[in-house]
């Protein structure tokens, strides 16, 4: 009859440690200073497919590939000359050796421990087989998405290029008709005429968004220093007469930051961001934007572009941003559908985030949200 001794002893200790370590999820093998095997637990029986009897005096060479042993060796002397508790395998390619001989993937935790028979050294093992080819394969889906993605920029940049010569002429042909032949037409040979130069107008200006789109998508970032308020200065001058016609006031609570970007793009997002509000204002009222910037992020800036316009329904604000997606009919509003998915493309490429709130009625307000440097730049 065994003799367990009082609740907490030290044989409690024991089966409690016993326990523990025959239920690790890891594999743990534990060698002495010759590197041989002298413990190891029920997980890693079934890791490298030995029986206990046959783990045990095994050299920990035996369970490393053969090609990689004399490299082991070198790196287990290494070891003892230093030992502290080290991981090993993370990012490297370890791989570990079956009874069977076949090879899988780990990771490995070695913890040194000195026992009264010496030092003896903990080894810790995942088997990262399943994480391994998970990983391969979200790389192979990456590379393919990326491949995917390029083809379909390539191809909407040169069938959109290609498009415009044939359209031109369209438009061309149609003009000549309409100043040579109009009066010999009936009202119904003119009311198709007319439809005709529509259609053409806005295929050409779906045709030049969609170019401008695939421009932003190829296009290579160089970071350079920016000042936002030059750029925004540039825009409103540029868009003078409409502001103008409109009576439109813009407004800049204060100085905008000098950061890290595209000056072309940044130019192209903040025109497209102003004249979304010179476009979608109150009837019979003149547009007002406000642009604000705050840093509530280190390194970061907040940007908002906040009109008093139409506004939208909150439930599209992420529909904005598709490309060729439209809230409101052609003949109320022009302009393809491209702008704000243009924005979207420009802020991405920036690093940053862009979202829009809405509401009806009452405005929107396009929140920018952007690094002041770009990763991987150095530092001013």
């Amino acid at each position: 009859m065994s003799h367990a001794g009082p609740p907490g002893s030290l044989n409690d200790h024991d089966e409690v440690f016993r326990l523990v370590f025959e239920a690790a999820p890891n594999g743990i093998v534990v060698i002495d200073e010759s590197g041989t095997v002298v413990l190891v637990n029920r997980q890693a029986e079934k890791m490298f497919g030995y029986e206990r009897q046959e783990f045990i005096g095994l050299r920990i060479e035996d369970l490393v590939p053969e090609r990689l042993r004399p490299a082991h060796v070198r790196h287990r002397e290494e070891f003892s000359q230093s030992p502290s508790q080290r991981a090993m395998g993370i990012g490297r390619d370890l791989r570990a050796r079956r009874k069977d001989g076949s090879e899988f993937p780990v990771e490995i935790g070695l913890t040194p421990v000195r026992s009264p028979t010496g030092m003896l050294v903990v080894s810790s093992i995942v088997d990262t087989t399943e994480r391994t080819r998970t990983e391969n394969e979200l790389r192979r889906y990456a590379a393919e998405l990326e491949r995917s993605n390029a083809d379909l920029r390539n191809f909407a940049h040169v069938a959109s290029h290609d498009l415009r010569e044939p359209l031109r002429k369209i438009t061309a042909f149609g003009d000549r008709l309409r100043k040579h032949c109009e009066e010999a037409l009936d009202e119904r040979g003119r009311d198709y005429l007319q439809r005709m130069t529509d259609a053409s107008h806005r295929m050409q200006g779906l045709i030049e968004d969609l170019l401008a789109f695939s421009r932003v998508s190829m296009h290579r970032l160089p970071a350079g220093d920016v000042d936002l308020n030059e750029v925004l200065d540039t825009v409103l001058e540029d868009l003078e007469i409409g502001i103008g016609e409109t009576g439109a006031v813009i407004e800049r609570t204060q100085s905008l930051p000098l950061i890290q970007a595209d000056r072309s793009q940044m130019g192209q997002l903040f025109q497209n961001l102003v004249g979304n509000a010179l476009k979608f204002h109150q009837p019979g009222q003149p547009p007002r934007l406000v642009v604000t910037a705050t840093s509530p992020t280190p390194g970061r800036v907040r940007l908002e572009f906040r009109d008093h316009g139409i506004g939208f329904e909150p439930r599209y604000a992420e529909r904005v941003f598709g490309i060729f997606q439209r809230l409101h009919g052609r003949n109320e509003y022009e302009g393809t559908g491209v702008g704000l998915a243009i924005c979207r493309k420009i802020v991405e490429l920036h690093h940053g985030t862009i979202t829009a709130l809405g509401e009806p009625g009452v405005g929107a307000t396009f929140v920018l949200d952007l690094p002041l440097q770009q990763p991987g730049s150095p530092a001013p």
